[in-house]
C-alpha cells in the first residue's frame, strides 16, 4: 500500500526538527531606486555606474498600478559588461512558492520546493544571462553583491544560471559558483551597497541556549567568552573588553511574527535588541553569525510611523557588525552544526579567504554531496513507495541554500586561540557566564 506523501513529508519535517512559519506581511510598493554606491574604498561619482569588476544586483518592489499582483524588477552593474537597466516583467510577480521557508511539515516535498525554484529561476532570462557575462569577463574573481529590497525572501543563492557552453562556463546554483553576498543598509536606510572590506580578528563571544549547547564544541581550542545567559551576553555586547572580538555567535531559537512585538531571538523581542547599542561591535565590527529559526527573514512594518524592512540582520548590521550570517528558515541542528564548523575551519585555515567565498565552498560541498546521493528525486520509487531518502537529500542541500550572508563580498575573519599547527593555543574557552 502506497505511503500518503503528506504524512511522510510531516514526519520527515518532525525528524529535522522544523517550526511552521507563519504567512509574510503584505510589502507594499514604494521601494526606492538609484545609483549604487561604493563597495570598495575607493570613492564612486553619484553620477556614474560604480567602475570596479565588482558586480552588484539591486531588487525591488514594482506595482504598475493598485489591484495588480506585486512583483519586482531588478537591475544590475559590473565594470566591462553592459549594464541591465531595471527590468520586470511576467516572470517578476512575487512567488510566494519558493521561499525556502516553505520547506517545512504539511508543505509540498523538498524536491517539489527544488522543482519550483528551478522553474523560478528560468524565469529570470535577463538577470541569469548577465550574470553569465559578468562570470565570462572576470573569471572564478568575480563577487556578486544582491540588494534586495523586497521583503520577498527570494532565494538568490539557489537561483540556477543556465549554462553558456560556447563561453565555457558550466551552469548551476548561483551560490555554489559564484562568491555571493546580500546586503542591506541599515546605517543609512537608503539602498546603497557597502563602503568597505571588513576583518575582523579576535575571541569568539557567545551565546548558547540550553537545546544548543553542543554548539560549543565548535570554537574548541579558540579564544572564547561562552554564556548560558542571554542577560549576561547582551550586556557583554556594551563592555570593551582588552581583547578584541572576532566572531559574535549566538546559537538560540528565533521566532518570525506579523507582531514586531513576537519577533524574537532567545526569547528577546526585536525592539529589546534595537534598544541595546551593542557597542563592541562598533568597536571590533565583528562578524556576527545568528544559529536560529529565521534570523534572516524581515518583517514590513510601521506602525511607529516609519516604514521600512526590520530583522535581526539590520539590528546587528546597524550597531556595526562587519556582517551577518543569517538563515532563511529553520535549519536541522545537525546541519547547522555542520556548517558552523565547516566555516570556522575553512576561515581560520586561512584568514585571508573571504567568508563570502567559504560559504560558497559549504554550498559546493553539499551540492557535490547531494549529487553523489543521486540529485532530485522522483517522489516515488519502484515499488510504489515515498521516496523519503531522496526527499531527505534534498532537504539537506535546502540547508546548505538557507545561510545568507550579508556583507563585503571581501571580508574575512581571524579568530584567536590555535597555533599554527591548528592546535589549541593560550587558554581557549574561558569560563561560562
Amino acid at each position: 500500500m502506497r505511503d500518503d506523501p503528506r504524512n511522510v513529508i510531516r514526519r520527515l519535517g518532525r525528524l529535522a526538527g522544523q517550526a511552521l512559519p507563519v504567512p509574510r506581511a503584505a510589502v507594499p510598493a514604494g521601494a526606492r531606486t538609484g545609483t549604487p554606491q561604493g563597495l570598495g574604498a575607493v570613492a564612486v561619482d553619484a553620477g556614474q555606474a560604480p567602475g570596479t569588476r565588482y558586480a552588484r544586483v539591486r531588487v525591488r518592489r514594482h506595482r504598475s498600478s493598485p489591484g495588480l499582483p506585486e512583483a519586482y524588477g531588478f537591475e544590475a552593474w559590473c565594470h566591462g559588461v553592459a549594464p541591465l537597466p531595471y527590468t520586470s516583467g511576467d516572470g517578476q510577480r512575487r512567488p510566494a512558492a519558493i521561499s525556502l521557508g516553505n520547506a517545512r511539515p504539511g508543505g509540498e516535498p523538498p524536491s517539489e520546493l527544488l522543482r519550483s525554484i528551478r522553474r523560478w529561476s528560468q524565469n529570470q532570462g535577463p538577470l541569469t544571462g548577465w550574470i553569465n557575462r559578468c562570470r565570462q569577463v572576470h573569471g572564478d574573481s568575480l563577487q556578486l553583491v544582491v540588494l534586495d529590497q523586497t521583503g520577498f525572501d527570494l532565494p538568490w543563492e539557489a537561483l540556477t544560471l543556465p549554462p553558456a557552453p560556447e563561453a565555457g562556463l558550466p551552469g548551476g546554483m548561483l551560490g555554489t559558483l559564484v562568491d555571493l553576498a546580500r546586503w542591506f543598509d541599515a546605517v543609512r536606510g537608503g539602498d546603497d551597497f557597502p563602503t568597505g572590506v571588513a576583518a575582523p580578528a579576535g575571541a569568539v563571544l557567545g551565546y548558547f541556549h540550553p537545546d544548543m549547547r553542543a554548539d560549543r564544541e565548535v570554537f574548541h581550542g579558540y579564544e572564547h567568552r561562552p554564556h548560558s545567559g542571554i542577560v549576561s551576553f547582551l550586556r557583554s555586547l556594551d563592555e570593551h573588553t582588552a581583547d578584541p572580538t572576532g566572531l559574535v555567535y549566538m546559537g538560540c531559537h528565533g521566532t518570525f511574527d506579523q507582531e514586531l512585538s513576537k519577533l524574537t531571538l532567545a526569547d528577546v523581542t526585536w525592539a529589546e535588541y534595537h534598544d541595546h547599542g551593542m557597542s563592541l561591535l562598533g568597536r571590533d565590527g565583528s562578524l556576527v553569525c545568528l544559529n536560529a529559526c529565521h534570523s534572516g527573514r524581515f518583517l514590513d512594518h510601521d506602525g511607529d510611523g516609519r516604514q521600512y524592512l526590520r530583522g535581526f540582520t539590520e539590528v546587528f548590521l546597524g550597531n556595526g557588525a562587519g556582517g551577518c550570517i543569517v538563515t532563511a528558515g529553520k535549519v536541522g541542528d545537525a546541519e547547522a552544526r555542520e556548517l558552523i564548523r565547516g566555516l570556522v575551519e575553512t576561515v581560520t585555515a586561512d584568514p585571508a579567504r573571504p567568508v563570502a567565498r567559504a560559504l560558497r565552498a559549504f554550498r559546493t560541498g553539499a551540492h557535490e554531496r547531494f549529487l553523489a546521493e543521486g540529485g532530485v528525486p522522483l517522489m516515488v520509487t519502484d515499488d510504489g513507495t515515498f521516496d523519503e531518502r531522496g526527499q531527505r537529500n534534498v532537504l539537506r542541500l535546502l540547508y546548505s541554500l538557507m545561510f545568507q550572508y550579508y556583507g563585503h563580498p571581501l571580508s574575512t575573519l581571524h579568530l584567536t586561540g590555535r597555533s599554527p599547527d591548528g592546535g589549541p593555543r593560550g587558554g581557549g574557552a574561558r569560563g561560562e557566564r
